[in-house]
């Protein structure tokens, strides 16, 4: 039976150049044949062929100028085998980073491919500009950590994109709210959070401070165990000893929030970071002020990242496996690469959280 039977011409002939475009026989600059000649070509009518073009153009694979006729779009995707892999993290050189890409790389390079590697730093419009960049590279597939994932993003065009070039995507850390079915590798954030807060309220803490940051999935998952473990212990939640911050908060919101509860008086005996990084600031910040950790205020980071160390002290943490998850979101990238349906990748992979206990908290 025709495949194209029932389709209405404009359709067939848009896909078919489409299929020329992805296919790169017709490749990026190239311009395509004139409205006359695809008329004869195609046996259709000059409007069936307008309706095409302008389909094609408004998917972006084409661009018209008016008087010299339609040409490829530079940033349209050929298909075809290249063995790169572009990745796109919020950040590279610091924290958590360099071992999650190493993971990613160790299994991609055991396979022959090659690391496009990119950075937004969590920055909504360089994440735009990279992936407007990776499309026009001939690339197999994307591993991308999305910027401020719990904000609805607002370039899905770019992704649609990619989707219809059949170049699959992996998410790492979450995905924005349009894209809960993706593939993906997350932490059980809100369970590793649980079990921190947990840990805390059974060492006799019952004035916890939490910290929160409140423009990506995990700041919201790891709020969402911190409220869990205070109403199962029958702690008050008091929205007034939460700390939210955005990034571009991170160096000055937590730390004057923090000064201004102690200068108001507020009573608290533990503080519950968002990650080790804050942990470090806010021991840091509550030394300056002339209170010792854990002998006043235990504190408690999320992560295990290198900063748990904090000269003699250890943050207790939560285990991140950084390379094991770069490593997991390369494997399911393979496995959509080489086919295997995404119906059977949908749903998150998950990782189970483990306490780190070390000097940071003390029995109250």
């Amino acid at each position: 039976m025709d495949s194209n039977q029932g389709k209405p011409k404009y359709y067939i002939l848009m896909e078919d150049l489409k299929e020329a475009i992805r296919s790169g026989k017709i490749k990026p600059g190239d311009k395509l044949l004139s409205e006359n000649q695809l008329t004869v070509k195609y046996g259709v009518s000059r409007h069936t062929v307008r309706k095409a073009l302008s389909m094609l153009q408004n998917d972006g694979y084409i661009v018209v100028e008016h008087g010299r006729g339609s040409f490829c779009a530079d940033t349209v995707f050929t298909r075809g085998s290249s063995k790169n892999i572009a990745v796109i993290t919020t950040y590279i050189s610091n924290y958590i980073f360099p071992l999650l890409i190493k993971g990613i790389d160790n299994v991609l390079t055991e396979q022959g491919y090659s690391i496009i590697l990119k950075n937004t730093k969590n920055s909504r419009a360089i994440e735009m500009a990279c992936l407007e960049d990776v499309l026009k590279k001939n690339v197999d597939g994307v591993i991308i950590e999305p910027s401020k994932s719990q904000i609805y993003s607002r370039h899905l065009e770019i992704y649609k994109k990619f989707d219809e070039c059949n170049i699959p995507c992996v998410f790492i850390h979450g995905t924005y709210p349009q894209f809960k079915d993706k593939p993906s590798i997350v932490m059980d954030d809100e369970k590793g959070m649980y079990l921190i807060t947990k840990y805390l309220i059974d060492l006799g803490h019952k004035n916890l401070v939490g910290i929160f940051k409140t423009d990506d999935n995990q700041g919201f998952r790891r709020h969402i165990g911190f409220v869990k473990a205070l109403n199962e212990c029958g702690i008050m939640y008091n929205p007034e000893m939460v700390i939210w911050y955005h990034t571009e908060d991170k160096l000055l919101k937590p730390r004057a929030e923090m000064i201004e509860m102690i200068r108001n008086g507020v009573r608290f005996d533990a503080v519950v970071c968002y990650n080790d990084q804050l942990a470090h600031i806010m021991i840091n910040t509550l030394r300056e002020i002339g209170l010792s950790v854990p002998r006043d205020v235990s504190v408690t980071g999320f992560d295990n990242s290198y900063s748990t160390e904090i000269g003699v002290l250890g943050v207790t943490t939560v285990e991140h496996p950084k390379e094991r998850l770069g490593a997991m979101a390369a494997e399911l990238l393979l496995e959509r690469i080489n086919g295997v349906s995404e119906e059977n990748s949908r749903v998150p992979r998950v990782i189970e959280p483990q306490l780190i206990i070390k000097d940071s908290c003390i029995a109250r």
